[in-house]
């Protein structure tokens, strides 16, 4: 105990001295915003990977793969090829330079200029107001349970103890601050994950050994009465795929894979990233960074999760979920229990650094929505305008801790199950929208908003009444129709990102095909302007 707190205390004195050089070097709110435009690539990839990756990623999705297995290394793929390279080369590059020519801080600004609409902007950051602390809430679930349990410190005082920190560096340093503090601890989560990685394949006796005995644990008698009802479900072992269409299939598959996948390319906290480089080489030169990074943290929480059943089984007779007592404490288990004593101290950092760089980007983002987006639309030289935004900030942060007690009370896999709700929600409604600013001068405002409004309102409607996740917790449906959820079959396990984005992609295609362009080409060409 005395050596996990000496760690953390250091930890903690180095974010103090980031937060610090972050504040010194603010000194407007192009700085408070964008870190002044001039970001180094190494620096935003880490900060982008860091503020990507979390402990709904580490303990919340490495926990589901304790279940579910090998299959989420899918997931892995998706955030490589779309959350990094498409992201950065399809996205980043025009995005930062279309923010350049409007001289957008925000996601929601930039759409909100882009399509000379008012609507748009305060919709945009209305949905990171309401939406993103119930996201920013499994980041702190996760990160407080397992605090919890190295520190044995109570839940709660976990949980005000990272909202205070997060809270004192990103009030006084904004973005800069993150930016310093995400790459300082996106360094500490590349070590610590690859740290585990090996001493787990070493402990099982190397690779090969390892997903020989996880492959095989399926065919045990023991471990398939434990797995049945994964089984009916089309669970199929832990190296392997569920069967085609069964349950399991389309939980991994749309919630989890294609849900957080795909989402991810319209996540404001992500996206405005792009716009504090100085330059699109500069997003080329990160991309390898941000790539490597993404598949350590992923891929190892992944593997690491699956081959947790192999341990849990050797040591207790039982399986991963079943030792642990849930999804979200499989991971937190695993580690105290199987790797060495002074590893558990670097791993808690591990994790409380992928906690606060995460939040550290929610609070800036939701800060910034309330201040740039919802109440002061001068924000240049407005010192109301970035106290108001440091308020927002501040209302954020309560409202993700009352979430906090709130969620693990009504969902198992709280961490898993609210990263995909906003990621799939956040893709709905603004991916299509996103597409069309960035590559159609033809799009116009009426097109924009009827997509963005089409997907929100069908994700949410999907939400209410088919995807039982959601459904059985809102219990609108069982008010209304007297059962949880309306379809009774495989429906209810699609993913609302795949019925709603469908049908926002299709409003946006045919009403961009259908209606005119804006009359005013000289703005649209404004937004273009050097954008090959």
């Amino acid at each position: 105990m005395l050596t996990k707190s000496i760690v953390m205390l250091l930890y903690l004195a180095v974010i103090v001295y980031l937060g610090y050089k972050g504040y010194k070097q603010t000194r407007d709110s192009s700085d408070y915003l964008l870190a002044g435009r001039k970001t180094a690539p190494a620096v935003m990839a880490l900060s982008y990977g860091a503020s990507f990756i979390s402990t709904s990623a580490i303990v919340g999705f490495g926990g589901l793969a304790g279940v579910f297995g090998m299959s989420l290394l899918w997931l892995t793929f998706l955030n490589i090829f779309v959350g990094i390279f498409i992201a950065f080369v399809v996205f980043g590059k025009r995005t930062r330079a279309m923010g350049q020519n409007l001289n957008a801080n925000t996601f929601a600004e930039l759409l909100g200029k882009r399509y000379q609409s008012n609507f748009i902007r305060k919709f945009v950051a209305g949905v990171v107001l309401v939406f993103m602390p119930v996201y920013t809430a499994a980041v702190m679930i996760g990160a407080a349970k397992f605090i919890e349990g190295s520190l044995d410190i109570g839940y709660n005082s976990a949980l005000l103890i990272m909202a205070v920190i997060v809270a004192a560096y990103v009030f006084w340093g904004g973005m800069k601050a993150v930016m310093y503090s995400d790459a300082f601890q996106g360094v500490l989560m590349f070590g610590g994950m690859l740290f585990l990685i090996f001493w787990t394949y070493k402990g099982l006796g190397g690779i090969t050994s390892a997903h020989l005995q996880l492959s095989e644990l399926f065919n045990n008698a023991t471990v398939q009465e434990q797995a049945a009802g994964l089984a009916k479900g089309g669970f199929q072992g832990w190296t392997a795929m569920p069967t085609t269409l069964s349950v399991n299939w389309w939980v991994v598959l749309s919630s989890i894979v294609l849900g957080v996948g795909i989402g991810t390319l319209a996540q404001p906290q992500l996206a405005v990233r792009f716009m504090t480089v100085k330059s699109t080489k500069d997003l080329n030169r990160a991309i390898p960074v941000g790539g490597v990074f993404i598949l350590m943290m992923t891929g190892v929480a992944f593997v690491v999760g699956a081959l947790s059943n192999v341990y849990f089984f050797n040591t207790t007779g039982k399986i991963a979920v079943a030792a642990a007592g849930g999804t979200d404490s499989i991971i937190p288990l695993f580690i105290n229990n199987f790797m060495p004593a002074w590893f558990s101290s670097l791993f808690l950092v591990t994790i409380v650094s992928a906690a606060m760089s995460t939040l550290s980007a929610q609070f800036h983002t939701i800060g910034a929505a309330v201040g740039r987006d919802l109440i002061s639309e001068s924000y240049d030289s407005d010192d109301k305008g970035m106290l108001s935004s440091k308020l927002g900030m501040l209302a954020g942060i309560f409202l993700t801790i009352a979430l906090s007690y709130f969620l693990p009370k009504i969902w198992d896999a709280a961490i898993g199950i609210s990263t995909g709700l906003f990621f799939g929600l956040c893709g709905a409604a603004f991916i299509p929208m996103y597409i069309g600013a960035l590559y159609s001068k033809r799009m116009n405002r009426t097109t924009a908003v009827t997509s963005m409004l089409t997907g929100f309102i069908v994700s949410l409607l999907w939400m209410t009444f088919v995807h039982s996740k959601e459904s059985v917790v809102f219990k609108i449906s069982q008010l209304l129709f007297n059962k949880p959820f309306l379809f009774n079959s495989n429906i209810q396990y699609v993913d609302p990102i795949l019925i709603s984005l469908t049908v926002s992609s299709l409003v946006a295609i045919i009403l961009t095909a259908l209606q005119k362009p804006d009359d005013n080409n000289q703005h649209v060409e404004k937004c273009f302007e050097g954008i090959k």
